[in-house]
């Protein structure tokens, strides 16, 4: 939206505006460097709901935006299914319930599309923010792996997401008068996000980074020279066994202990190790599936299912503390079925779908927002392989967040764009 529509908005249009802008940057600047600071901008988003009914603002719903509510509607209502089969109660029932609180914020955001120099600046400083915290609680305070006030490898993949979505910002930047202060901003956010997650050591957001990088290259690639692409490849390479050489970074410990446990695991010396609990509870979890493939075990019947196959010895004991099988798509389907994972599948692959259909976009702001959606599934597929990221709070309050946020954003600059014949 440009400057001359924006003064003949109505004030409650720019007050509302405002409000989102401010919530919208917190969600990103402050996500893991207070307690539940993850929280903080999404209550604001969604207490913004509530002034929907008293404000006058048509909001277009088109098919798409159809489809991305249906699938957090669809995700939710399978989860709740599974709450009351399994008889879990009101807790059971709240992470499934914070995605169909995300979906009225769409609507908000679609009315009142935040500014987006307020996103990117609170992705930017969120990177930043999250990479000095996690320098200083490695190299400083002497911990073993940064956690901040989350768990550690929601701490360290969710900086991740936040470095990466700073690299989507790259393009909106280069069309702003402002570029090089920008692009250094973004830089910086992206850069921070990346080391976060190195201090705090959780492998399972480095295993994506090539996709990542394809995703990246596919959006921005065919506007970079060829010896700016030489270079930009050098600088990864390059950066990549510096971060693997620098012990005081602890890559290369988190790399050999995973090499370590596999061949542990291989030879039947520890089944219990980082790596060979996983493989243990995956195992498990693969039984149980074969036993109850359509509806899956709900969350109590997993763990008695578990507690079963350890006192059969089919799996070892040690692995029975965990709740979850540690891996997001294994896990849907062990304690929701094939249900499970097919609403789990189309929450990540329906946005990805729609996103991707403007990763060339000629409009370099549309491009950065098809960019930045795309990336959030394409993140947290790779986080899943590893960690069931949807059991915590934080996981599912920055996906389902951030997917309305991005979506509205990336749906109000593309009508503006039809607005504007351009």
């Amino acid at each position: 939206m440009d400057s001359s529509s924006l003064s003949s908005a109505p004030p409650q249009f720019s007050l509302m505006r405002g409000y989102t802008s401010i919530a919208v940057l917190l969600l990103g600047a402050i996500a893991l460097i207070v307690p539940s600071g993850y929280s903080v901008g999404a209550v604001l988003l969604l207490l913004g709901t509530f002034a929907l009914p008293f404000i006058s603002k048509e909001v277009r719903f088109g098919r798409q935006d159809w489809w991305v509510m249906g699938v957090l509607v669809f995700y939710a209502l399978v989860g709740l299914f599974e709450v009351w089969i399994d008889e879990q109660g009101l807790r059971g029932a709240d992470k499934p319930l914070r995605f169909l609180l995300a979906t009225p914020v769409l609507v908000l955001i679609l009315a009142y599309p935040p500014r987006l120099s307020w996103l990117w600046s609170g992705l930017a400083l969120g990177g930043m923010a999250v990479g000095s915290w996690g320098a200083w609680q490695k190299l400083f305070l002497g911990v073993e792996r940064a956690e901040g006030y989350t768990h550690v490898i929601q701490f360290g993949n969710i900086s991740m997401l936040t470095g990466i979505l700073c690299l989507a910002g790259m393009g909106w930047a280069m069309v702003q008068p402002n570029r090089k202060l920008w692009l250094l901003l973004l830089s910086l956010g992206a850069l921070g996000g990346v080391l976060g997650s190195l201090f705090s050591g959780s492998r399972g957001g480095w295993i994506g980074l090539p996709v990542v990088l394809w995703v990246l290259y596919r959006a921005y690639g065919r506007d970079l020279t060829t010896p700016f692409k030489i270079g930009a490849l050098a600088i990864v390479i390059v950066g990549a066994l510096c971060v693997y050489a620098v012990p005081q970074l602890g890559v290369q410990q988190r790399v050999h202990q995973a090499v370590d446990d596999i061949e542990r695991y291989v030879s039947g010396e520890s089944r219990t190790s980082s790596v060979g609990a996983r493989f243990e509870m995956w195992k498990g979890a693969s039984h149980l599936i074969i036993e109850k493939p359509l509806l899956g075990w709900g969350h109590n019947g997993y763990q008695q299912g578990m507690q079963a196959l350890g006192e059969a010895g089919v799996i070892d004991s040690g692995v029975l503390q965990f709740g979850h099988a540690h891996n997001e798509f294994v896990d849907a389907t062990a304690k929701r079925g094939i249900l499970g994972l097919v609403a789990l599948l189309l929450l990540y692959l329906v946005p990805l779908r729609l996103f991707m259909r403007e990763l060339n976009a000629p409009n370099l702001k549309l491009r950065s927002l098809a960019v930045a959606g795309a990336l959030l599934p394409v993140a947290y597929i790779d986080f899943g392989l590893s960690q069931v990221f949807l059991i915590h709070n934080s996981g599912v309050m920055i996906y389902a967040f951030w997917l309305v946020v991005l979506w509205g954003c990336y749906r109000a600059c593309q009508r503006q764009l039809e607005k504007d014949g351009t």
